[in-house]
């Protein structure tokens, strides 16, 4: 028996405002896709937040409070549906930074109970993980690589709401490495694609930099060793001629584009091994968030699946930066399933996938980064 569940996504756990109207298919209780979407509107607020090289919590909390209801109001005229159209409302409840979390989660509820509809707490790390069912179809179990500003992890997705964390990052996480790395080099924000734009014209092996953790087995990564090294090469250059070229800056982009994606590569292709020695076949690979849309990153990571013997997935770029479409989706995989929240739904700053996996170095004293 088919059906389709039409749902309102929102998405505020960072720097993008995001309402989406995503309609699904469900055969057998579970939703089948690719989904379609009917509407997915992003506001960023890159210009809020380049003065400060990185994304200040207080302003980005006020901005999210402020464009919502826009959001939401043009995601329902694009796609043509009114609110009372909606199944659910779907809305990220973490983790993230909590002012922008609580705003999302404040503005579901209004528009839920408003409507007489359904709420559904997404966690964003789900709506990442379960991308490539929404772009692609893609069936249970697969290999998903999370690399985004705020996450890196590789997550062994087995079935609707089971995840095995396999290894992830002890430190930075990459985008954060990346928006860190372009500060150090005098580039705009958000560093990601200024690195990569400036990495296009350089030579990736005139500097040595360190592949952190190749040499210990295990899937796990690191970054903040890598940022060191850059900030070395750097001074080095600039105590021995008085400043950098811009073919310095470029070859320092290209070398640190080059070790990322090693290091993200390598430790990708050991989890599809261990996930192939469990299974006796190597499942396919998906990655999703913003460190994502990075050209010589897809490249390698294809490299590996295909070494792997595995099938690739990488949804479009729009996809895999933040945005209420996967928020959406993720949303119509626990309500097809019978997930309901109350208006007792709290804002989350931490909510890990894998509730079983220990917490991973470097988190701190309040709990797991991840």
């Amino acid at each position: 028996m088919t059906r389709h569940l039409t749902i309102l996504g929102l998405e505020s756990s960072c720097d993008d405002t995001a309402a989406a109207v995503v309609r699904a298919r469900i055969e057998n209780g579970a939703p089948v896709g690719p989904g379609r979407i009917l509407s997915s509107v992003v506001v960023g607020q890159n210009a809020l937040h380049a003065a400060f090289g990185g994304v200040v919590p207080e302003i980005a909390a006020r901005a999210h409070a402020e464009r919502l209801d826009l959001c939401v109001e043009r995601a329902l005229a694009e796609a043509g549906l009114a609110l009372r159209d909606m199944d659910a409302v779907a809305a990220t409840a973490g983790p993230g930074l909590i002012g922008g979390v609580l705003s999302g989660v404040m503005c579901a509820k209004g528009l839920a109970m408003g409507a007489g509809l359904p709420l559904v707490g997404v966690n964003h790390l789900e709506g990442h993980a379960l991308t490539p069912r929404l772009s692609d179809g893609l069936p249970y179990p697969y290999l998903m690589l999370l690399a985004s500003g705020g996450h890196c992890q590789l997550l062994a997705v087995r079935g609707p709401g089971a995840y095995e964390r396999l290894g992830g990052t002890i430190d930075d996480a990459p985008g954060e490495a990346f928006d860190k790395a372009a500060k150090l080099l005098g580039l705009g924000y958000p560093g990601g694609p200024e690195i990569e734009r400036e990495a296009a014209a350089g030579d990736p092996s005139r500097f040595a930099l360190p592949r952190p953790l190749l040499d210990r087995p295990g899937c796990d990564m690191s970054f903040s060793g890598l940022k060191t090294a850059l900030r070395r090469a750097r001074d080095l250059l600039v105590e021995r001629q008085g400043g950098l070229t811009a073919a310095d800056r470029a070859d320092l982009c290209a070398a640190f584009q080059a070790a990322c994606a090693e290091v993200l590569a390598e430790k990708t292709r050991r989890a599809l091994a261990q996930e192939r020695a469990r299974a006796g076949a190597a499942p396919a690979l998906a990655v999703a968030g913003g460190v994502a849309a990075n050209r010589t990153l897809r490249a390698a990571l294809e490299q590996a699946a295909r070494d792997e013997g595995g099938a690739f997935f990488a949804p479009p770029p729009a996809l895999c930066t933040d945005n209420a479409a996967m928020i959406a989706w993720a949303g119509a995989e626990r309500f097809a399933r019978g997930a309901r929240d109350g208006l007792d739904l709290a804002a989350r700053p931490r909510w890990p996938l894998d509730r079983s996996a220990a917490p991973m170095l470097g988190s701190g004293k309040r709990g797991a980064k991840a």
